[in-house]
């Protein structure tokens, strides 16, 4: 079974460093989406750089590169192995996947580790897993944007309350304590963010960002 992790740990982080922002932003704008804004190559820089249609294309292309390894093993690698999707190891094994995308995303080894910060492929890795989950995972999303129009804050708070949705629905000491990966992973990538909401100066949806060379201050 170690095989079996270790092979799904390569694809779903190979599957992570297909950098959606960055391709769609060199090949269109002919820019690196990584010089400007925020300097990561998720949907929401994306979004406040180039525009709602570069920033919703992204999101896509995250989310599918994260949902499809996770939805490929649930129907085609467990049955083989005649596990069931929400047994112990079953779960691991998509979680294991999911992880990975989530690495391969953040630190894309092709874009010198360079990357995003997972909040869309995260969301599409639980939504892969257990619809519960992930529906839920929006919905504390929107909510959370709707009152305070921080996607940062939304971002973090649903990556916290998967841990909370993990002992509901699937309550296995296991399984909860490796989703916890999944928060302490979003909160740390979103250092910064969590700074500038302490002192105000976080930016909110709908807000643009410059298009000009990046701050290096």
């Amino acid at each position: 079974m170690i095989g079996y992790y270790l092979v799904l740990i390569v694809i779903g982080y190979l599957m992570g460093c297909i950098e959606c922002g960055y391709y769609i932003s060199k090949i269109v704008k002919k820019k690196d989406i990584r010089d400007y804004g925020s300097h990561n190559s998720g949907a929401t820089n994306m979004l406040r750089v180039f525009g709602w249609k570069y920033g919703l294309a992204t999101f896509l292309g995250d989310a599918l590169k994260a949902f499809i390894p996770v939805f490929l093993v649930k129907m085609l690698l467990l049955p083989r192995l005649g596990l069931d999707p929400y047994s112990v190891q079953g779960s691991l094994l998509q979680l294991v996947t999911g992880f990975a995308v989530v690495l391969g995303h953040n630190y894309p080894v092709n874009l010198k580790f360079k990357g995003g910060k997972g909040s869309s492929a995260t969301g599409a890795v639980m939504m892969a897993y257990d619809w519960r989950m992930g529906c839920l995972c929006i919905l504390i999303f929107v909510i959370v944007v709707a009152l305070t129009r921080y996607v940062s804050l939304g971002s973090m708070l649903y990556s916290v309350a998967i841990v909370i949705e993990m002992a509901i629905f699937h309550p296995h000491w296991q399984l909860i304590l490796f989703s916890t990966l999944f928060p302490i992973f979003s909160i740390y990538r979103h250092k910064a963010n969590v700074q500038r909401l302490m002192s105000g100066t976080e930016s909110k949806f709908g807000q643009k960002a410059s298009a000009g060379p990046p701050d290096n201050k």
